[in-house]
Formats: structure tokens, C-alpha cells, sequence
């Protein structure tokens, strides 16, 4: 390019480059680059002289060349394609006439900062070191697939919306609006604040270190708002205060810290708010949680800690093959077992043994005695009726054996009735010269109980009417006590 073709405001850039010196084109009351339209040739720079002093601007001995502008306009297109910039860049709140095309191109360091653009083609772009695009306003898609980082990737305060006047445009949107599906960053990814009024794709994406979405609002209403599939993340992913209007997909992540969305708010009604199948997490935190709206799936997921109070959880849920450590808060069995009857996958016996083994751990084996109850009840629907039958009996009598002191009450109550009714009307001895004394406790024990025998039953009979009809109510409820306690009790000794 030839020198005396520059503008007074181009040749203000070419000069700075050598020597890395900042060119600051805003003024006192500068609105910023939303009005970056209106700018006028005094801070205007075009897009060619910019990839000239990228490619071919001066050195000079002793210092470190660097491409400093803030508060430019730059106009035409912007095509660094392939090329190699070995300089920092930084273009802080600069306004793009068009979408720069960093496609393939290899930075030393590249900053965005507060710029205003219409969209960014920089997929497999290789920066050894930071990428901002910190409070930027992108009115197009950013596209940083398979983009190399070594260091920070900073998204905070951006704001990524579908068209011209920032908002959403309605239709299916199969394009995602920030691309950084298969994208690698050496560092952290720090993306609070963010807007994005579309689909964000972070789907095979590398993180090494944490991924920091608090505050950040994504809107893709009926559709996958953040598709974030089989993401690696080194540390932890905090979405705190995070606002979600469509799915948040995290299938097949891996997130050895915290995944935390304390505060979050998800919503996907008549659809999935949250899938996170497959999943391996540390620990998942929707502590304070406005309830979600649409369906929870967590199925095949290992978390260690499961931090979900019972009233975040939705109408729906799937839960089968979900194995956590510990759950908190502690909550009574009856309120976790609420959840479980929400699951769409119908009775899942897998989710009732690990809320089990949940009170268990913490030592409430009360809670866990509920729980599988609770279990044998809800399985009891599925069986045919003569088992359902058998299943009330145990119920009634000593609660599948997690109720052993029904028993109890009922040979009491039992005990009771009878030595009432034989002390006011004895029975009659069979043989009046070898019989015992006649104890009307003893008597109804020995009809209650099979196998212990006082010998009371052998020698005396009641008489006809009522006396015989108790007498055979006492034997055929002692035989069924007899059966479902031993029953019930073995089923529970086994689960231990």
C-alpha cells in the first residue's frame, strides 16, 4: 500500500505501529461504538490498512511493534484469513463496519474489548495467549469453532443477539449464535454477564480451567440454548444466577468441581430445562433455585454431591441410572420420595436403593427404612391382584418388615380382646380331673402363637357361637403375623 494514500487518522495508525503506542480516537462525550455508525473519516480507518500494518508495517530496532486502536471505526472487510499476526492486537471499543474474517489466522494476543460488530469468523483460530471479546455488542453469529486458546477466553458482558436491532429473530435458528463447539482454552473461560439471544454451542469443547457463566442470560425460547455436550472442564463450571429461556444440554460432560447454578433460573416449558445424561460431576448445586420449568434428566449421571432442594425439582424428571454420594439438603424421606413419583420412566427401582443408601451414609436409617417401603408400595401396583392382595397384608401387618412393631401392636391388641373375653366366659376343660388351671392369657397366646405351645389349648375348648369364632380369628391371625413378620424381616435383613 502506498504511504500517501493514508488518511490523517490511517497514518496516526501506521506511525503507532512500530513502536506499539496506543492511537486513542475518542473524545470527552464519545457515546461509544453503538453509534459507531455516524464516525466520520477523522476516526475512520479502513480494513486493508489495518491488514497491511499486520502483515507488512514497519519495525523498528529496540521495540516491540503492536496494533493499539481504541475507538475506531473500521471499514470495508476485514480478512486476516490464514494469515500470521505476531504482534498484540487490541481494537477497544472500535465499531466493524463488516464481520472481520480471522478464519485459520494465528495471534500472538487479540483484544475486542467494548467493540461493536455486526459478527466474527475466527473458527480454528490459534491465539497463544488471551482472547477478550469482553463486552462486546455482536449483531451476527460468532463463529470460534475449533479455535485454539492458550490462555483466557474472556466473554464477559458480550452481547450476542440475531439482527440489526438486537433482538431475537423468531424462526427455528438451527445456527448457533456463539460457536465454540470443539474450541480448546488453556485457561479459563470467563463468560459472566454474557447475553446471548440464540443458541450457544460449547458442544466437545476443552477447558482447563473454570468455566465462569454467572449472571449470564441465554434466550433461544423452544429450542437448545446452550448446547454444551460432552464439554471438558478442568475445574468447575459456576452459572450462578444464570437465566435460561430454552434446554441447557450438558450430555456426556465432565466436570470434576462444581457445577453450580445456585440461584438459576431454567426454563423450557413442555420440554427439557436441563439435560445433564451421562454426566461425571463432582458436585451439582441448584441451592436456591427458582423451580425448574420443564423436565429434569439426569440419567447415568455420577455426581458425587447432589445438592437440590426437593421444591426445585419440576413435575417431571428422569432419573434411572443416577448414582450420587450425598444429597443434600437433608430433607424427610417423604418430601425426596415426592420426586421419585414425578419420574417420567415410570417406577424406577434404582432411584428408591440410591435414595436408600443416601440416608444410610448419613446414618437416618429411619429416612431409609421409609424410602423402601415406599418402594415395595409403588412396585405393588405393576403385580397381579393376588399378589397385590398378599403385598396389603404385609403392609398392614408389619410394613414389608420396615414396620416390624405393627406386629406388635396387633398381638397385643389381639392379646388383649381375647384374655377379656375368655376371663368373662372360660372355656371348658376337655378332661376336668388332668387339666391346669385355666390363665385366659396364656390360653389366647397359645392360640395366637403357632409354635410356642402353653399348654393351655390342649386342654380346654371354647364353647359354640362367638367363643369358637375367636377362637379361630386368633389362630388365623397368628398364622398370617407368623408368615408376613418372617417375611418382611428376611426381605429386610437381605437389603442390609
Amino acid at each position: 500500500m502506498e504511504i500517501n494514500t493514508l488518511t490523517a487518522a490511517e497514518r496516526r495508525v501506521w506511525d503507532a505501529f512500530p513502536t506499539g503506542e496506543v492511537v486513542d480516537f475518542r473524545a470527552a462525550d464519545d457515546p461509544g461504538p453503538t453509534a459507531g455508525a455516524g464516525w466520520g473519516p477523522e476516526r475512520s480507518v479502513r480494513a486493508e490498512v489495518v491488514r497491511a500494518v499486520l502483515l507488512g508495517g514497519a519495525r523498528q530496532d529496540g521495540e516491540i511493534p503492536a496494533l493499539r486502536m481504541m475507538g475506531a471505526r473500521i471499514t470495508g472487510s476485514l480478512n486476516l484469513r490464514y494469515a500470521t499476526a505476531d504482534c498484540p492486537i487490541l481494537f477497544g471499543d472500535c465499531f466493524f463496519d463488516e464481520a472481520p474474517n480471522l478464519y485459520g489466522t494465528e495471534f500472538r494476543q487479540l483484544n475486542l474489548g467494548g467493540s461493536t460488530l455486526p459478527g466474527l469468523i475466527a473458527a480454528t483460530v490459534r491465539v497463544d495467549g488471551v482472547l477478550r471479546l469482553t463486552a462486546c455488542r455482536v449483531r451476527g453469529p460468532v463463529r470460534l469453532a475449533g479455535a485454539r486458546i492458550s490462555g483466557a477466553l474472556f466473554l464477559d458482558r458480550a452481547e450476542i443477539t440475531d439482527g440489526p436491532d438486537g433482538a431475537l429473530v423468531a424462526g427455528p435458528g438451527p445456527e448457533a449464535l456463539l460457536q465454540l463447539n470443539h474450541a480448546t482454552v488453556g485457561d479459563d473461560l470467563i463468560a459472566s454477564g454474557l447475553r446471548v439471544d440464540g443458541r450457544l454451542r460449547l458442544a466437545g469443547a476443552t477447558v482447563t480451567g473454570t468455566v465462569n457463566m454467572d449472571d449470564a442470560v441465554l434466550t433461544a425460547p423452544g429450542r437448545t440454548a446452550l448446547d454444551a455436550e460432552t464439554l471438558a472442564v478442568g475445574k468447575d463450571l459456576s452459572a450462578t444466577r444464570v437465566r435460561v429461556r430454552g434446554r441447557v444440554d450438558l450430555r456426556g460432560a465432565r466436570i470434576p468441581g462444581q457445577l453450580n447454578l445456585a440461584h438459576a433460573r431454567l426454563s423450557q416449558p413442555g420440554g427439557t430445562a436441563l439435560r445433564a445424561s451421562s454426566c461425571v460431576v463432582g458436585e451439582l448445586w441448584l441451592r436456591e433455585a427458582a423451580r425448574v420449568e420443564g423436565s429434569v434428566n439426569l440419567r447415568r449421571s455420577q455426581i458425587e454431591l447432589l445438592f437440590v432442594p426437593p421444591e426445585v425439582w419440576p413435575g417431571s424428571v428422569r432419573l434411572n441410572g443416577l448414582t450420587y454420594g450425598t444429597l443434600a439438603p437433608h430433607e424427610p424421606a417423604d418430601r425426596r420420595l415426592a420426586v421419585l413419583e414425578r419420574d417420567g420412566d415410570g417406577y424406577v427401582p434404582y432411584a428408591y436403593e440410591q435414595l436408600t443408601a443416601s440416608y444410610r451414609r448419613i446414618g437416618d436409617d429411619d429416612a431409609a427404612r421409609t424410602v423402601q417401603l415406599a418402594k415395595q408400595r409403588r412396585q405393588r401396583r405393576g403385580l397381579a391382584w393376588y399378589a397385590r392382595l398378599w403385598g396389603y397384608v404385609q403392609d398392614l401387618t408389619v410394613g414389608y418388615g420396615f414396620r416390624p412393631m405393627r406386629a406388635v401392636a396387633w398381638m397385643l391388641s389381639l392379646l388383649l380382646v381375647a384374655s377379656v373375653a375368655y376371663s368373662v366366659r372360660q372355656p371348658r376343660a376337655l378332661k376336668a380331673d388332668e387339666s391346669p388351671d385355666f390363665n385366659p392369657v396364656f390360653y389366647s397366646l397359645d392360640l395366637l402363637l403357632p409354635i410356642i405351645d402353653f399348654g393351655q389349648e390342649r386342654a380346654f375348648t371354647p364353647e359354640g357361637g362367638w367363643h369358637q369364632g375367636l377362637s379361630y380369628v386368633l389362630i388365623i391371625t397368628g398364622w398370617i403375623l407368623a408368615t408376613t413378620i418372617i417375611a418382611g424381616v428376611t426381605r429386610a435383613v437381605s437389603r442390609q
